[in-house]
Parts: structure tokens; C-alpha cells; sequence
């Protein structure tokens, strides 16, 4: 093993267990530069993550196993100020940061199951639901839920087709990585 690779995982299991202890990140995380993670109540990553430079976590998150960002992919809430108080600028309104914020967006939780990928520089609102075994091309905002074994783009981001073209390929996989959804896709 290279030194570099060594500094490497020191780095990760620093990030895991000093920075972000308060979160539940499993093992084999890895963070690329200037990425920041942040969730008010709940941040819960699974094993073999990957979150690459310039990434941000800024809501309530629960992510499963072998899940890969990209770089530049943000995950952000839809309702962070409240920007409907009579008589205040957004700029001074309460944010979701504040221990004394209490409007929209309390609660939500973005979940992005098992094998998914997501791409540079793309964009998720917190609320959503990203399917297992999905991929979000780059660049896109996903601003809705997105389907088990789906590819997605756009913005906002559609469904473009499934993942596998066969789906006898697709049963395949879902039997080989012991998937939840077997024999119901």
C-alpha cells in the first residue's frame, strides 16, 4: 500500500470519526476535498461511500450502501429560510440551522437507497426519494422521487430510461446483489 493511500484513509476515518462523529457513517467513507456534511437531526451513510470534492450534505439525510456523488453535488433542503414572515428580509429570517426554527421543512428526509450514482454538479432537494440501483446524470435537479433501477436527468430531472436495457438482466442483478426488490420489478 503507498503512503498516499495510507494518508488517504487516515484522512476518511479522521473526517468519520472526529469531524462528523455526530453523524452514523459506516465504514469505507470516502470524502473528497472541501466537501461538508451537515444534517439538523439525522445523517446516516451507509458502507463504501463515496462523496466526491466540493460536495455538500445540508439536510436530513439517510444514504445506503455503495453510493457514489460525484463532484459539486449538493444536497439541500426547500425550505432552509423562512421566508414567509411578515415584516422580515429572508436575509434576518429564522433558518432551519436556528434551534428556534420552526416552519417548513422540519422532518423531511431525503433517502437515496443502495447502488446509486449521482453526477457532477447535480442538485437533490430534501423530501426525495432516490430508488436503489439509480443514476442521476450530471447536472441535473432532482426535485422529485426517482424510480428503483431508473436513469434520470434533466432539470428537472425525468426519468430518461431504466438501467439495464433487458430486463432478464436486470432480475439477474437484483438476485445477485440480494436486492429487496427481486422479483418485483
Amino acid at each position: 500500500m503507498s503512503i498516499i493511500n495510507v494518508i488517504r484513509q487516515m484522512r476518511d476515518l479522521l473526517l468519520r470519526k472526529v469531524l462528523y462523529r455526530r453523524y452514523d457513517i459506516a465504514e469505507g467513507f470516502h470524502a473528497g476535498l472541501r466537501v461538508r456534511i451537515w444534517g439538523r437531526q439525522k445523517v446516516v451513510i451507509g458502507r463504501n461511500f463515496y462523496i466526491g470534492r466540493d460536495s455538500f450534505i445540508e439536510a436530513d439525510v439517510v444514504i445506503g450502501n455503495n453510493v457514489m456523488f460525484g463532484n459539486r453535488v449538493a444536497i439541500i433542503g426547500r425550505y432552509d429560510h423562512h421566508y414567509q414572515k411578515p415584516g422580515v428580509p429572508i436575509r434576518l429570517a429564522e433558518q432551519i440551522r436556528d434551534p428556534a426554527y420552526n416552519w417548513k421543512g422540519l422532518g423531511m428526509v431525503t433517502v437515496i437507497e443502495d447502488d446509486v450514482w449521482i453526477g457532477y454538479g447535480s442538485t437533490v432537494l430534501c423530501g426525495v426519494n432516490i430508488g436503489e440501483g439509480s443514476i442521476i446524470g450530471a447536472g441535473s435537479l432532482v426535485t422529485k422521487d426517482v424510480e428503483p433501477y431508473s436513469i434520470y436527468a434533466g432539470v428537472p430531472a425525468r426519468k430518461v430510461r431504466s438501467r439495464f436495457d433487458d430486463p432478464l438482466d436486470l432480475q439477474t442483478h437484483l438476485k445477485l446483489v440480494q436486492s429487496k426488490y427481486y422479483g418485483k420489478l
